[in-house]
């Protein structure tokens, strides 16, 4: 919203990351610098890490100053002067103490708690949301958005180590959404067969390039080349309008 792009197909990676093929006409003609800032900007989280090893130093959030619209928050979990700061060296004791980062995490969040509801606090803690911002937020790959000559994964490859497809991602349906349940290589090649198999007997005098191109229909990748077609197809309505307001129609 902020860059004004519309048209913004999101692909599984396969592996681990995700891909936003941004198709704006716009953007498409943008320079490596302008691709550059237009990464920086969205870069919210700038990560710091501290030398001495400890756990507590891997959990210090440096965003944006004040005035960024994407974040209302302005200091650092242990930053001076934060709440929380206060906590620190009883939390370096306590958290050796726990067994898993669960209860390291009820640790921290009780601290918060207190926190939050000792009078005279000087500032609102939002060092939950810091923390969450800090390990969930997207790392940005700064060379693939700005290289105008960088080789880009297509949707619907395969991922060469973990055979899985590279699939568009529905964002209505994104909490569904399970990374190690999509299609494989493999299982594609099986599901194929078994179409194959049944188209055979249903329809023997079919020839056989339409028969496979109705065969992956049939298969778990359907639902997946049906969001790529909607997204296609969404980006073809907007190029008809595009065209029919500058010729001046209505």
């Amino acid at each position: 919203e902020d860059l004004g792009v519309r048209h913004r197909l999101w692909v599984y990676s396969g592996r681990r990351g995700v891909h936003c093929w941004v198709c704006d006409d716009a953007v498409r003609k943008w320079s490596p610098a302008l691709r550059a800032a237009a990464v920086e900007y969205l870069s919210l989280v700038k990560v710091g890490v501290g030398g001495s090893g400890h756990p507590l130093t891997l959990v210090k959030v440096g965003v944006w100053g004040p005035g960024h619209p994407l974040t209302p928050l302005t200091v650092g979990v242990w930053g001076s002067g934060h709440p929380l700061s206060l906590h620190r060296e009883a939390l370096r004791a306590d958290f050796p103490r726990r067994k898993d980062s669960a209860q390291r995490w009820e640790l921290l969040r009780g601290c918060m708690e207190r926190t939050r509801g000792r009078a005279g606090a000087a500032a609102p803690c939002y060092a939950d949301w810091e923390i969450m911002l800090q390990f969930c937020f997207p790392r940005l790959d700064i060379n693939v958005s700005k290289g105008l000559g960088h080789l880009l994964k297509s949707p619907f490859s395969v991922h060469p180590r973990t055979g899985r497809v590279s699939v568009p991602l529905d964002l209505q349906t994104l909490d569904r959404f399970d990374p190690f349940a999509v299609p494989t290589i493999t299982s594609l090649c099986h599901e194929l067969d078994t179409a194959g198999s049944d188209g055979e007997q249903e329809d023997g005098g079919e020839t056989e390039p339409k028969r496979r191109a109705r065969d992956y229909k049939r298969t778990s990748l359907a639902p997946y080349v049906r969001v790529f077609e909607q997204f296609v197809e969404g980006m073809e309505s907007a190029r008809r309008g595009e065209r029919l307001r500058r010729s001046g129609g209505c």
